[in-house]
């Protein structure tokens, strides 16, 4: 028997000094939309993002006063499969047309596979050109 959240919708959170920074790289770039956002909300600004018919959605949240800092690592990363080439070598074009610019991996393993790309938070997201199966 699965266990009960092999099912559920994921929402990846973090905080951000910025949330206006973040959206070149996660909208413009990745093509994210803006499916949800809210004004102070017991302090806190927030905005979430998704793609229709993803089983997950991301959220970034502000505090007021409250400095979020950056990212710990260069190898704090999320990792978008893209097996087929056409869909890889658009979704990094698109990034490109964005203006965001690719960076080294800090594990060479996703330089050979793929592209990493940086957000203004210093978060990493790898496009790989890969497929993933369990």
């Amino acid at each position: 028997m699965p266990a009960p959240i092999a099912s559920a919708h994921l929402r990846v959170a973090r905080p951000t000094n910025n949330i206006d920074a973040l959206l070149p790289f996660y909208v413009d770039g990745l093509g994210f939309k803006k499916i949800g956002e809210f004004r102070d909300h017991d302090g806190f600004d927030g905005l979430m993002l998704g793609h229709e018919g993803a089983g997950y959605h991301l959220e970034f949240t502000a505090k007021r006063g409250h400095d979020a800092g950056r990212s710990p690592t260069q190898d704090n990363l999320m990792i978008f499969y893209l097996p087929e080439k056409e869909k890889f070598y658009d979704a990094v074009a698109r990034m490109e047309k964005a203006g965001i610019v690719s960076v080294t991996s800090f594990n060479p393993y996703w330089d050979q596979c793929g592209k990493t790309f940086e957000d203004a938070d210093g978060y990493r997201v790898v496009l790989a050109n890969m497929s993933w199966n369990l």
